[in-house]
């Protein structure tokens, strides 16, 4: 099961860029997903891929931290709707109404 758990971001060197990494040990399907809803928001994006094909996705904003910024809702969806753990997890393609506070949801 997927999840965010990592509070301390990682950082690595990508491609001669120091980044904060994102996720690593993904393929090529997450790895497009999420760069591009990272271009979206404003992220440059760096990639690696290994010998098996995985890849290591980070962003050059060394300040970026995923489990902040999807729960703190600082991301947007590609219809600008602020980016939900379920989304960023791509567990739903189900995105927030802005208006309706989450914690008041039934």
């Amino acid at each position: 099961m997927k999840s965010l758990n990592k509070v301390k971001p990682q950082i690595e060197e990508i491609n001669g860029l120091r980044c904060v990494i994102v996720e690593q040990n993904i393929d090529e399907s997450r790895a497009d997903f999420l760069t591009r809803l990272l271009l979206h928001n404003g992220y440059a994006v760096e990639k690696s891929v290994d010998a098996e094909g995985k890849i290591t996705l980070g962003v050059t904003d060394l300040l970026f931290n995923p489990v902040i910024d999807v729960y703190k809702r600082r991301l947007r969806s590609f219809t600008g709707h602020k980016v939900t753990p379920a989304y960023w997890l791509q567990l739903s393609d189900t995105e927030t109404i802005d208006e309706v506070q989450y914690w008041g949801k039934k």
